[in-house]
């Protein structure tokens, strides 16, 4: 029951110093929230400073992830307060056009009384033209006002829509972390003797293993978790859902919320039960890191030393798999003759087994020197990829224990 004292925003700590660190951000972080309002763009401004002139140390992980946390939110705001006086100067641009021309205009019907002066003024014009000019200035005046009741409008809903993002960052992390502490108080529980819930239905009796202590209190709480996937001193550390689509989670949270940041999900036609060749993972690239947002960073190999092992657990089985490739590569049309990594869950033949492989390794990005041989179990996690339009992210590993 020790490790659970080393929880903290969703992810553990190996030793009681990381903890302590990372305990002393949390606390610095509640300070922090207290003296400023995050739905306030001045106080986002003054804290971002105050992070910027190392106005705060923080010593582990939670610091840094609310450090890049705020980053994203100042970034935000200079990008609309930039939009906002672009769009000024361009009315005011707009605006020294069409009095240029009407001064213009102006000079020729009154070139016959000009005295020489160069300065024109309203009351030198007859009555006609003075009701003429301020009937424009009326009308730009009400433009002027509805374009700047629009950017306000927009200002406000932007920094509502930042505010609540955070919010909901907020209490997912928190969410994440109570449902680590149910995994690992289950960790210690004996077998209940309960199956497991049953996740594709056929027309024949299918035996289900026991659910595994670990994710007993879990999977009570949402039937459709299907295992948890891990990787050590990452952020990866999450819940692994399956339904019968690929769709749902990509904008549900593990409550069954709309949530931009989605699931870890497993590919609908993989079979945990019935066993597959190749599990398949998803999970969304978050600019904020969340979800698979960091394992684009296996595209440098020292990182992929550093990380070889990917902790992957069904409901009813523990695993741990090596990195074997890792590559970049799209979704295709159905037309387009390419190796589409995201069908090879079942080979037909051995045959069809090695050619899948020869494929992800002609597209890895470097050798790791692991191999597979035909009746090894593999897993692999995919996320989108920004290089390309329909890009995405994938590492493959085979299960070694």
């Amino acid at each position: 029951m020790t490790d659970l004292q080393w929880t903290i925003e969703g992810r553990r700590f190996c030793t009681q110093e990381e903890y302590q660190a990372a305990l002393r951000d949390k606390q610095l972080i509640d300070s922090i929230t207290g003296d400023f309002d995050l739905d306030n763009p001045k106080d986002i401004e003054a804290l971002y400073m105050e992070l910027k002139n190392g106005g705060y140390a923080f010593e582990s992980i939670v610091g840094r992830q609310f450090d890049d946390n705020i980053y994203e939110l100042y970034q935000r705001l200079q990008e609309e307060k930039a939009q906002k006086e672009q769009k000024e100067r361009q009315n005011r641009e707009k605006r020294k056009q069409e009095l240029e021309k009407l001064k213009s205009a102006l000079k020729g019907r009154k070139k016959a009384h000009n005295t020489g002066k160069d300065k024109i003024r309203l009351e030198d014009m007859d009555q006609r033209m003075q009701q003429e000019i301020l009937l424009i200035m009326k009308k730009r005046e009400r433009k002027r006002k509805l374009v700047m009741a629009v950017c306000v409008l927009l200002c406000l809903v932007s920094f509502g829509y930042l505010g609540a993002y955070y919010q909901v960052s907020a209490k997912s992390a928190k969410e994440f972390e109570e449902l680590v502490a149910l995994k690992e108080a289950g960790a210690s529980a004996p077998l209940s003797g309960s199956k497991g819930v049953k996740i594709h239905y056929t027309d024949e009796t299918v035996e289900v293993p026991d659910v595994l202590p670990e994710y007993q209190a879990i999977i009570n709480k949402n039937q459709k978790l299907i295992g948890w996937v891990k990787i050590d001193d990452t952020i990866i550390d999450y819940p692994v859902m399956q339904t019968v689509n690929n769709e749902y989670y990509l904008n549900h949270n593990f409550n069954q919320e709309e949530d931009k940041n989605g699931c870890i999900f497993m590919d609908y036609q993989c079979d945990v039960i019935k066993g597959c060749d190749n599990i398949i993972l998803y999970g969304h690239h978050m600019k904020s890191g969340k979800m698979f947002g960091t394992l684009n960073k296996y595209s440098q190999q020292t990182y992929y030393e550093e990380h070889p092992i990917i902790q992957f657990d069904t409901i009813y089985e523990k695993g741990e798999y090596q990195v074997m490739y890792v590559f970049r590569s799209k979704v295709y049309s159905e037309e387009d003759v390419n190796f589409k990594y995201y069908q090879f869950i079942n080979a037909v033949s051995e045959k069809e087994f090695y050619s899948y492989l020869n494929e992800m390794a002609a597209l890895s990005l470097y050798d790791t020197g692991v191999t597979a041989a035909y009746g090894d179990r593999l897993l692999t996690l995919s996320t989108c990829d920004y290089q390309e339009n329909k890009g995405r992210f994938v590492v493959v590993a085979k299960k070694i224990k």
